[in-house]
């Protein structure tokens, strides 16, 4: 099968647990690399800079976009978030697999460039269940929670364009699931046409 890693996208309403599911994924399996976005938004309690996020300013964030250094790049509740390039194309270089965790807007920009990106979207059970994480995080005002949940709203109407679905209700079943899901693209006939060119030239042979 194809030695190119596979790009995947992770999307989903904030408080649907993304996060916990990225970091519970890189934990039992050594073959994903986790894409770290810049953002112009400020680090929230126990975040580091280059470990979460490149927590930049507004002025270096348009610096990066004029000089094409991102990959997408989008606005979402009054900050800035963009994806590096390099580091990326790099690690697919290497076999690694890719993950993106962004937002609706950066990633079908993404699979506008890259087609064979595969697109995940990440829910919780239910809204009530989202508006419980969200209060339950303690670092938003009301009037951030509301920002998020309207955006969750508009989010919604994006979910079909995504080829998955997954539902974090239970961890454990969500993070092998969707281990189970990027693993399979790799067999997928479109990500191996150089070994079915090599085939066909070798059965011409014979």
């Amino acid at each position: 099968m194809s030695d190119q890693g596979i790009l995947a996208v992770v999307s989903g309403f904030s408080g649907a647990g993304k996060g916990t599911l990225m970091k519970e994924l890189l934990s039992r399996y050594d073959n994903y690399a986790l894409s770290v976005s810049a953002t112009t938004r400020s680090p929230r309690e126990g975040e580091a800079h280059g470990r979460e996020y490149f927590f930049v300013t507004e002025e270096e964030f348009d610096r990066m976009v004029r000089e094409e250094q991102l990959l997408e790049y989008a606005r979402y509740v009054k900050h800035s978030y963009g994806t590096p390039k390099s580091y990326v194309m790099e690690q697919l270089q290497a076999g690694k697999d890719v993950i993106l965790e962004i937002e609706i807007q950066g990633a079908l920009k993404v699979k506008e460039k890259f087609p064979e990106t595969l697109l995940l979207f990440v829910s919780a059970p239910d809204a009530a269940e989202l508006r419980r994480r969200l209060t339950g995080r303690g670092s938003e005002s009301e009037e951030v929670i509301r920002e998020r949940l309207a955006r969750a709203k508009e989010e919604a109407d994006g979910m079909d364009r995504y080829d998955y679905l997954l539902i974090n209700d239970d961890l454990d079943a969500c993070v092998e699931e969707m281990h189970r899901i990027i693993q399979a693209q790799h067999a997928r006939m479109s990500n191996n046409r150089r070994f079915v060119e090599k085939i066909r030239g070798e059965l011409a042979e014979c």
